[in-house]
């Protein structure tokens, strides 16, 4: 399977070192070269974004129309909790504390491809969202098959 550059697709388990870091798999390394923000994602994991897909994240966030105090507090919330990380020569990471313990990793993560980024995950965590995800996307697509 021929997968688009700028494009992240497929998981992989690593264990976390006792110093926090994973390694990130090579085929990921290219896009994430320049630099990466780790952020905290909505469900309980870790969120990597090349540096021109936090970009994106930056300027929708300048640019968005919600009233001045929910901007405020949406960008508390993304900025303050954001980490601007590169590899080091073994292409690892360290995940950030704050992070690793907001995503209950401890000792194995799973790194996970969603197109434009990355996700970390605790194991178990990544596995119960996998199953409620293809249920989801079984549902949809059953959908989209009945309104044809």
């Amino acid at each position: 399977m021929v997968i688009e550059s700028g494009r992240f697709a497929g998981e992989f388990e690593h264990k976390v070192d006792a110093k926090g870091r994973i390694p990130i798999p090579p085929r990921f390394r290219a896009e994430l070269r320049e630099g990466m923000v780790l952020t905290p994602g909505v469900e309980k994991h870790i969120i990597v974004y090349p540096l021109s897909e936090w970009s994106k994240v930056t300027e929708a966030l300048t640019a968005g129309t919600a009233d001045s105090s929910q901007l405020r507090s949406i960008n508390r919330a993304v900025f303050a909790t954001a980490f601007n990380l590169k590899f080091d020569s073994q292409g690892r990471i360290t995940l950030p504390s704050t992070l690793r313990k907001y995503a209950g990793i401890k000792e194995q993560v799973v790194v996970a491809g969603a197109n434009t980024y990355l996700e970390l995950w605790n194991k178990q965590e990544w596995e119960a969202e996998k199953t409620a995800s293809r249920e989801q996307t079984r549902q949809i697509m059953e959908n989209m098959e009945t309104k044809r």
